[in-house]
């Protein structure tokens, strides 16, 4: 399961409330994503310089890079109410109407989170509301049935996503403003590594820190998972200081390489290069393979295996690069480099 994996950057329940406690407040204490930033300071400066509700705003990317941080961080910044909810939950038309009627003043924030996982009906209710701040809904069955047209408080919608591709074009043409959030560089994570742990009142030295925000696969929560993982060893086999040497020990027993690779990364180069010579090969033959499901491996696996340099994507299918070869001390076949050499000259 992917939410089993130490270095996965879902959300996993035990999560929510060490989260709480890290997350900052407002947009000068968030590390990185400074262009994503910059643009957030100017848009919420102007909307409450005219007094106006912020448009609607959709954070992209990976999990675990701080999508709903930033939606919390915003409304702490405009001064309002943030109510928070998801697409799976929002079943049914009555149960948008209900997030929707429920807030108690102007321009408040309403975060949807995996917006991409609204049903279409609840989707198309929601248009309206975007647009005009009006929501329409039927009273009664049948003949009787009538339909009732209620004004609504101006709000900003702020929707998060992992697979911008699965929202259709007009739910996407109703964000004024649509930010990608790409991976941290290990310096970032190594900041917000000591940060945490000076929340957390352990002592972390910065080395132990930079070898943790090396390991963290750009993703800020991953590193905090790491960091809590390394003050238990740190609890009991140290001295309760997290060193170089405890984050060595610590990262040996979950599995997790000098990369921030873990056994199913390394299961799935290490199968293309076996059994396919690296290359290429479709995506449902490696989710065979290994034992997994395409849409976990393309969702979860793949994009930071890609960012990383390990694994590229090609109209042939998945292929491994030179650095997977020299990372695990194999030799690319040469028919494969010839192959691959044919095809690219034409």
């Amino acid at each position: 399961m992917e939410n089993d994996r130490i270095i996965a950057g879902g959300k996993r329940d035990s999560d929510e409330e060490f989260e709480i406690t890290l997350r900052p407040q407002l947009l000068e204490d968030f590390v990185g994503q400074q262009a994503l930033k910059d643009n957030l300071r100017i848009f919420i400066q102007a909307a409450k310089q005219r007094n106006e509700a912020l448009d609607h705003v959709l954070f992209c990317g990976p999990p675990g890079l701080g999508k709903t941080t930033l939606a919390r961080i915003m409304a702490n910044e405009l001064g309002v109410n943030i109510l928070t909810t998801s697409g799976p939950v929002l079943e049914k038309k009555g149960d948008l109407a209900g997030v929707l009627t429920s807030r108690q003043e102007e321009r408040d924030i309403i975060f949807i989170d995996e917006v991409h996982r609204l049903n279409s009906l609840v989707e198309e209710s929601l248009y309206p509301a975007m647009e005009d701040f009006i929501f329409d809904i039927t009273i009664g069955e049948g003949p009787s049935a009538r339909s009732v047209r209620l004004p609504l408080k101006k709000f900003t919608l702020i929707g998060a996503t992992t697979r911008t591709g699965m929202l259709t074009s007009p739910m996407l043409a109703r964000f004024g403003y649509v930010a990608r959030l790409g991976y941290y560089t290990p310096d970032e994570l190594t900041i917000i590594a000591l940060r945490s742990a000076r929340i957390l009142a352990v002592a972390c030295e910065e080395k132990a820190a930079q070898e943790l925000g090396k390991r963290a696969r750009g993703t800020p929560r991953i590193v905090n998972r790491l960091l809590r993982r390394a003050r238990d060893v740190a609890q009991v086999k140290g001295d309760g200081r997290i060193t170089v040497d405890i984050v060595r020990t610590t990262l040996s027993m979950l599995g997790v390489d000098n990369e921030g690779l873990d056994e199913m990364d390394r299961k799935i180069l290490t199968s293309m290069i076996d059994n396919y010579s690296g290359g290429p090969v479709g995506l449902n033959t490696i989710a065979v393979v290994v034992g997994e499901e395409s849409e976990t491996i393309e969702e979860v696996y793949e994009p930071f295996l890609i960012q990383s340099g390990f694994l590229k994507r090609t109209p042939r299918g998945r292929e491994v690069t030179a650095k997977t070869y020299q990372y695990f001390g194999k030799t690319p076949p040469r028919e494969s480099t010839a192959q691959a050499n044919l095809f690219d000259d034409h």
